[in-house]
């Protein structure tokens, strides 16, 4: 039973290292990188005169009333 304490810890230390590491590699590819591609893409083609006069025609904003 002598030092049985630090050697599970240092077995979940390393266990939850490695469990937290991967979770990040999975987020980075699995989230953030699709979503950064998603949005350049949606940021290639934008034309924000285009959105904001169907904003404008549809009624959305206040300081700019639809003729």
């Amino acid at each position: 039973m002598r030092r049985l304490l630090a050697r599970r810890m240092k077995f979940h230390l390393l266990g939850a290292f490695l469990v937290s590491a991967g979770c990040a590699v999975l987020y980075k590819f699995g989230v953030a990188e699709p979503r950064k591609r998603a949005y350049a893409e949606f940021y290639k083609n934008y034309d924000p005169m285009k959105d904001f006069q169907a904003m404008k025609a549809a009624g959305v904003l206040e300081s700019a009333p639809p003729k």
